[in-house]
């Protein structure tokens, strides 16, 4: 185990025990169960943590739930993985939180490749569950007991391509790692483009663990000439995609979207990516320091994250501040037993960083309230993620696309 996964794992386990010394009598029991050693991600999970802990500091001070307070029962779900892997030692935690610790809801899974175990098993026991990952299938299944209140990777993959659709851009190369993660978003965007816009693939998987050298597979992306270069790499490969796409000569020439948020750390992405970021465009919330939209709580909770650790607090922080006042205002509004509090997650309204959110049994999906998306691109370098530019929808847009050279519509 690495210093900073150790260190993780006792940051969050010390936050916890500092919420549950104040939990007073008769608390909410909520159950947190996220990656907080390898092979999972300790600062994902850590992030978790953070938001988790910060939300029962809200609901004590507005007292949500009724006079009571928020104890945490929190496990690794990493904490057997390399002795039996990661779907065995996630669902194994869950099914403690279900029978032996009896937590009221559960939250806090991270990784799509665990995702469906932990699910299963809180089906099974009726464990209200929050899910605020990018994993399809989890609301499309229609369960009872799921609920989400961010993105999906359905949610993103329309914001990219529409918009590549709108600048002509038809011949897409893909290249996509093996995880859950990335083999679900390159699945969903070659459908999509092809049938919803007759785009052109080229896509070219890679194993995420053990590769470095992605050099036969820009050449062929390079050969097709691209209108639009995806790049689906996950942590580590994201940037070894960038550098040797660069080296390349396909970036800064080639319009590049990526597959999820790593730009929005931006002292990171221009460290690591370098001029040849510039023109980088993901989808993301609108939320940044910025938005006009921003409501009462979501002021709270930047204004105690930010003194607390020095920078502006991330989306996966956000989303599970946001699950632990949803739970404790559904507990408060009930007897408090798993079954009437997934009644009242179904009737209420809850007062959110963006507005009030119902979880609704949509056509097509369950108790998937999934923010307003848009499509950001740095236009310079050295952008803050909250100067970077809104370029789709257009009727968000702060600035007009910017192609390679200083074209677009």
């Amino acid at each position: 185990m690495t210093a900073t996964a150790d260190n993780a794992r006792t940051r969050a386990t010390v936050m916890v025990g500092k919420v549950n010394r104040s939990a007073g009598d008769d608390p909410v029991r909520i159950g947190i169960l996220t990656p907080l050693t390898p092979p999972g991600d300790p600062t994902a999970g850590e992030l978790v943590v953070r938001g988790a802990c910060l939300g029962a500091e809200y609901v004590r001070e507005h007292d949500l739930a009724g006079g009571r307070g928020v104890q945490f029962v929190l496990y690794d779900d990493q904490a057997t993985a390399a002795q039996e892997g990661m779907a065995r030692s996630s669902a194994a935690q869950m099914t403690k939180l279900a029978l032996v610790d009896d937590v009221v809801a559960v939250m806090g899974q991270w990784h799509l490749r665990t995702t469906p175990w932990v699910v299963d098993v809180a089906t099974r026991y009726d464990v209200p569950i929050f899910i605020e990952n990018g994993h399809s299938d989890v609301t499309a299944e229609r369960r009872r007991n799921v609920f989400r209140a961010y993105f999906s990777i359905a949610d993103r993959v329309p914001v990219m391509l529409d918009f590549a659709a709108t600048q002509g851009m038809r011949r897409v190369g893909l290249i996509a790692s093996d995880t859950v993660f990335g083999q679900m978003m390159a699945d969903t965007l070659v459908r999509y483009g092809t049938e919803r816009h007759g785009m052109e693939f080229l896509r070219f998987d890679f194993p995420q663990d053990d590769t470095d050298n992605f050099t036969e597979q820009l050449k062929g992306i390079q050969q097709f000439e691209p209108d639009l270069f995806i790049n689906g790499g996950v942590v580590r490969t994201n940037y070894l995609i960038i550098e040797q796409a660069a080296a390349l000569g396909i970036l800064p020439g080639t319009p590049m979207m990526v597959t999820f948020g790593f730009p929005l750390r931006s002292e990171d992405f221009w460290r690591l990516s370098g001029p040849v970021g510039v023109g980088t465009m993901w989808p993301a919330m609108r939320y940044r320091p910025s938005w006009q939209g921003l409501t009462d709580v979501a002021h709270w909770f930047i204004d105690r994250y930010s003194t607390r650790y020095g920078s502006f607090p991330p989306d996966t922080a956000l989303t599970h501040f946001t699950d632990v006042t949803v739970i404790a205002r559904a507990v408060a509004a009930s007897s408090g037993s798993r079954a009437d509090v997934l009644d009242a997650l179904e009737r209420m309204s809850f007062d959110t960083w963006r507005g009030p959110i119902r979880y609704e049994r949509g056509a097509e999906h369950w108790h998937h309230a999934a923010p307003e998306l848009v499509l950001l691109q740095y236009q310079r370098l050295g952008q803050t993620f909250d100067e970077s530019a809104i370029i789709f929808p257009r009727t968000e847009a702060t600035a007009p696309y910017r192609a390679p050279g200083g074209g677009g519509v």
